[in-house]
This record gives structure tokens, C-alpha cells and sequence, in this order.
């Protein structure tokens, strides 16, 4: 009977160790995935459009402490964005990469709305990943909102690795797979 134990033991290890794995996969890609789509968001808008933000107080001298920011990484803009960003996993699929078995995902939808101009082979695509998808993203989105806020209020290199590698460490690993020109 002592041999069952060890096996058993042995057993729920390596199904642990896959469903973190799963999980984290999960989690890295929504993080990757959430970056692309407020990069891309972010770029759509007018370089010129601005914000006035601060105080509209009128000082004691008869000024006021108004500042005119980029609106395109305002804080308005940037909770707007972050409110509506994660509908937009179901967008993508999951994509097994064959040689390290890790789950990526990838947009399955272009930017203009056609999916037949892009290579969909071995693209899984079901309501069950972009469900998934978006219930990581929207945690993502909660749990990190002001880091979120923060890295997109200025432009930044490298984003993506950034926030998604070293400030969240939802990502151990780099994924190789890249669809930002989408």
C-alpha cells in the first residue's frame, strides 16, 4: 500500500505542474494579447487630439491649473480603454507551439475584420479559448489597472516584455510568436 501513496502523490505533481503551466500560458498570452490591443488602440488616435486635465479652480491670482495633455495616453483614455479592451480576446485562438508544447495566442481576426487573409493552420479557435481568454484578461486588467495605467500613460520599448515579463511576472518565458502587424 506504501507504493500507492508515492504514486498518487507523484500523479497530482505532474497534473499540478500541467495545470500551472496551462495557466500561466493562459495568463502570459491575455497579457500579451491586452498590450497589442491598447498599443493598437493608442496609435489609432490622433496625435493632436488633447485633454485638459487638473484643477479648474480659478487660483487666488485668477488662474487656473489646467494642463493640456496627449489625450491618446490620458488616464481617460487609458480606463476607457481598459473597460471595453478584453471583449476583444475573442478575436483570438490558441496556437500549441510544436516545439516547447507551450499554448500561444494569436489574433485569428484582422484589424479590418477579415480573417480569410490570414494562416489560421493549427489555430484552434472555440468560444471556450476567447471565454478563457477574456476571463484572464479582464483578472489581468483588475489586479494590474494602475500598472496598466502607468506604463501606457508614456511611451515605452518593449511594453509587452516589460509588463507582462518583469513587472507582473505572468510571463517565465518569451513567446516567439508575434502578430503585432495585424
Amino acid at each position: 500500500m506504501k507504493g500507492w501513496g508515492w504514486l498518487a502523490l507523484l500523479l497530482g505533481v505532474l497534473l499540478g505542474t500541467a495545470w500551472a503551466r496551462r495557466s500561466q500560458d493562459l495568463h502570459c498570452g491575455a497579457c500579451r494579447a491586452l498590450v497589442d490591443e491598447l498599443e493598437w488602440e493608442i496609435a489609432k488616435v490622433d496625435p493632436k487630439k488633447t485633454i485638459q486635465m487638473g484643477s479648474f479652480r480659478i487660483n487666488p491670482d485668477g488662474s487656473q491649473s489646467v494642463v493640456e495633455v496627449p489625450y491618446a495616453r490620458s488616464e481617460a483614455h487609458l480606463t476607457e480603454l481598459l473597460e471595453e479592451v478584453c471583449d476583444r480576446m475573442k478575436e483570438y485562438g490558441e496556437q500549441i507551439d510544436p516545439s516547447t508544447h507551450r499554448k500561444n495566442y494569436v489574433r485569428v481576426v484582422s484589424r479590418s475584420g477579415e480573417s480569410s487573409e490570414l494562416d489560421l493552420q493549427g489555430i484552434r479557435i472555440d468560444s471556450d479559448i476567447s471565454g478563457t481568454l477574456k476571463f484572464a484578461c479582464e483578472s489581468i486588467v483588475e489586479e494590474y489597472e494602475d500598472e496598466l495605467i502607468e506604463f501606457f500613460s508614456r511611451e515605452a520599448d518593449n511594453v509587452k516584455d516589460k509588463l507582462c515579463s518583469k513587472r507582473t511576472d505572468l510571463c517565465d518565458h518569451v513567446l516567439h510568436t508575434s502578430h503585432d502587424e495585424l
